[in-house]
């Protein structure tokens, strides 16, 4: 055990310094960032930065995991800046989580016994594939719910094969914790609840069958359900929605209704769009699990296979939303079938060594284990699993550069390749995606060099948070987490409240709290405020901004 855990920090170490160089040079010199990144940063510096700072700032229309473990990082940012200007706690929380991932997929193949070779190659395969290193070190939170899904899955894996109550404990804890990174960990939640009670209720005498597989359901599902019901009862408590994702002018459905839509006109579409996101990130899946499933079915041994039916329902959450209209075709929603295809890659090959035992009288030998494989079976197996691997990287690679496909991350291209002098459309529509958000840096940068007393310049945060948080002074904002938010924006003079940022009165700039109280603000000051300042937007899906000054 002490062998294979300082395995796992050299891995974890060897992962997470590219990671996070990547990510620092992203985030300091390119200055290319992800609005979900900037906005959970945001709520953090809320959080203990705000004119009135406290913990339910954090907000509720995401779940509150991955500010929560910024928080830490957020607070050093009197003394190291960038830590929020620059985004750089967002970069290191996500490397560290993505590192962690490349450790449990890696420690899937230790757990099996598998050669160095093999388990190298397809562990380097998952590590090194663009989608991973994109997201290791963009700070988005796709990386901590990779880590607990690929936790959960390794955890639930050893469980078939020992029936040690110890990896269920730690599976639903997993499992929690994926909950609270993203909602769709519901869906793994109750999956590896139905694989848990459908594999014990099969094993066990049949008079002890229902009440054993209802312990065993209990222990991996309650962790995620007490999430479930502490974090939407103190949603409701605070803010009155207990799923403000869902309901509020804030969450997805709102965003979607206000940009026009997801983009699926019909559920045909929907699904062979979704189709065509999952081959990007894993061309060869469907042959890898047809074959390792026919292999395993002659064996009478399919139940380790079972734990990847809780990703499978991940993705199966996602094509249906989609589907359905309730969220958008982005690529990395579908980010889960990369630890799918290394799972089963890994599960492809012959096991070589017991699973170790923590517990004493756990079964170790279930029955139905695969015999000691001859060599000749056992290269074969590997050979095709670290095939199926490699394949992934260039057909990934080639996707990621497609607009229609890759809306988020085509942009990339440019920053891998620059190429100063081109004029082609496609290149100068890259540069305005990578400039998203440069605008809101400069409106920062030019507030702060106004030295403006607390509380001088009211804004919302539906588009604020990028102005917000690449701020030095964020004391000088009024935001809508603040306890007198409401007052300053009904008697803005009277507060103190010298500027409003203000943005058209369209769109999602339709639920924006000053666009709701002076509808005619952005157009003309609403006979309350003098235009000081107009910036039109360099990036991609965000606003102009007017700056005006509170003048009756």
């Amino acid at each position: 055990m002490k062998r294979w855990m300082q395995a796992g920090v050299l891995i974890f170490f060897a992962a997470w310094l590219p990671y996070l160089v990547i990510g620092l040079y992203l985030a300091g010199e390119v200055h290319l960032f992800y609005g979900d990144a900037l906005s959970r940063v945001q709520a953090g510096q809320a959080v203990l930065f705000s004119r009135t700072p406290h913990l339910s700032a954090i907000g509720f229309v995401f779940t509150p995991l991955t500010a929560i473990v910024q928080l830490p990082l957020i607070a050093l940012s009197p003394w190291i800046p960038s830590m929020t200007t620059e985004a750089f706690s967002a970069v290191i929380m996500s490397s560290a989580f993505m590192a962690g991932s490349v450790v449990q997929v890696s420690g899937i193949a230790r757990d099996r016994g598998l050669d160095r070779l093999a388990s190298t190659l397809v562990t380097l395969c998952y590590a090194v594939n663009p989608m991973i290193v994109l997201y290791a070190a963009n700070g988005m939170s796709e990386a901590p719910y990779l880590f607990f899904l690929a936790w959960a899955a390794r955890r639930l894996i050893r469980w078939v094969s020992t029936d040690d109550v110890h990896e269920l404990v730690v599976a639903g804890i997993a499992l929690a914790l994926s909950y609270l990174t993203r909602y769709d960990g519901g869906a793994a939640a109750l999956a590896a609840g139905a694989v848990v009670g459908w594999i014990t209720y099969r094993r066990r005498d049949p008079r002890k069958r229902i009440p054993r597989a209802l312990v065993d359901v209990t222990i991996v599902v309650a962790p995620a359900a007490l999430a479930f019901v502490v974090w939407a009862a103190t949603g409701w408590l605070i803010t009155g929605d207990a799923f403000a994702q869902f309901t509020s002018e804030y969450g997805n459905a709102a965003i979607i209704a206000q940009s026009g839509g997801s983009g699926s006109s019909a559920t045909s579409e929907a699904l062979g769009f979704s189709a065509m996101e999952m081959l990007i990130l894993a061309p060869l899946l469907p042959l890898l699990a047809l074959a390792v499933i026919a292999y395993r079915a002659r064996r009478h041994r399919l139940a380790p296979l079972a734990p990847g039916l809780m990703i499978v329902a991940v993705l199966a959450f996602q094509v249906l939303t989609y589907a359905r209209g309730s969220t958008f075709g982005f690529l990395r929603f579908y980010m889960t079938v990369i630890v799918l295809a290394a799972i089963l890659a890994l599960l492809s090959v012959p096991r070589r060594a017991p699973i170790p035992v923590r517990r004493l009288g756990a079964h170790a030998d279930i029955p139905g284990t695969l015999p000691h494989p001859s060599a000749l079976r056992y290269r074969l197996a590997a050979t095709l699993a670290v095939i199926a691997s490699l394949v992934a990287l260039p057909v990934t690679a080639e996707g990621m550069t497609s607009p229609k496909y890759a809306p988020q991350e085509f942009a990339l291209a440019s920053v891998v390749d620059p190429q100063p002098d081109s004029v082609d459309p496609k290149y100068l529509d890259e540069q305005r995606v990578v400039r998203t958000f440069s605008t809101e840096r400069a409106l920062a940068e030019y507030l702060d060099s106004l030295d403006l007393p607390d509380g001088s310049v009211l804004t919302d945060t539906v588009y604020g948070f990028a102005v917000v948080v690449q701020s030095a002074r964020p004391k000088q904002f009024v935001i809508p987490s603040d306890r007198d938010f409401t007052a300053l924006l009904e008697n803005p003079a009277g507060g103190g409240v010298k500027y409003f940022l203000t943005v058209p009165n369209e769109g999602r700039g339709a639920s924006d709290a000053i666009n709701q109280r002076y509808p005619t603000m952005y157009d003309n000051g609403a006979q309350i405020g003098a235009l000081v300042l107009e910036a039109r937007n360099q990036g991609v899906d965000q606003p102009d901004w007017r700056v005006y000054e509170i003048v009756r």
